[in-house]
């Protein structure tokens, strides 16, 4: 029933009004959304993008390096340089220097070295202050403390890299599968460019697959010793070539 006074013209004026309202309305919400969604990617090198779900680290994710350090520290530099504040735990081979020229800001980055069977509540209790962490695995996980990190990590909107060992539920866990130089001769010269294929295996997905360019010298060599040939060592950039 239409109350006294009111003419079709102003009911038909009224809901126009009300349906521009819920117009802007949900499109509020909707900017919402994609802010909320676009804030949960953690800064990442652009040379990563085809290689991780949603071409970055996610806040609440948790993802397996197996054993390279120059993975590592790529997937830790942006995040750092941004501002962010990172943890390494049970990594002592883990090298400032190096960590330096990949742009990790090593005044926001916490080290434990040796946590020794500490190391999971140690790895937690960082989740719960810094925006990404790394650990090595000290002994097995079990699926109840996998369960239980992850839906920490998932509440604080932290990162978590699992180094040389696979984490259950990995979204994505990164190897090297090659790696060559460039800038040495026959029996001269210093290698003055690292090429590395790198694998990832995606949860629920195909395998990736990517060649990566580390440029400059005295890079970190996973296990090769470092060539120093110049007393000034440029800034280290991860970029994809193919």
């Amino acid at each position: 029933m239409r109350s006294a006074g009111a003419s079709p013209v102003s009911a038909v004026e009224k809901a126009q009004a009300d349906l521009e309202r819920i117009r802007e309305l949900k499109s509020r919400i909707s900017g919402m959304e994609r802010t909320r969604l676009a804030s949960r990617a953690v800064p990442t090198l652009p040379a990563f993008a085809s290689l991780l779900p949603g071409g970055a680290l996610q806040a609440g994710g948790i993802y397996s390096v197996a054993g390279s350090m120059t993975l590592l520290m790529g997937l830790l530099s942006a995040a750092s340089a941004s501002g962010a504040w990172g943890g390494v735990v049970g990594v002592p081979e883990f090298g400032a220097e190096a960590a330096s020229r990949f742009g990790i800001e090593l005044a926001r980055l916490v080290l434990v070295r040796e946590p020794g069977d500490a190391w999971l509540p140690v790895t937690a209790a960082l989740a719960d202050a810094l925006a990404i962490v790394v650990a090595r695995p000290g002994a097995r996980v079990s699926d109840a403390e996998a369960a239980k990190l992850a839906a920490r990590l998932r509440q604080r909107g932290a990162v978590l890299i699992s180094f040389g060992s696979l984490w259950p539920g990995s979204e994505a866990v990164l190897a090297v599968t090659g790696s060559r130089w460039s800038g040495m001769g026959r029996g001269h010269g210093y290698p003055r460019e690292r090429l590395v294929t790198v694998r990832s295996e995606v949860r629920g997905g195909r395998a990736r697959v990517a060649q990566l360019r580390v440029p400059g010298v005295a890079a970190p060599l996973d296990g090769v010793a470092e060539a120093r040939p110049e007393t000034s060592v440029p800034a280290l950039r991860l970029e994809r070539v193919s």
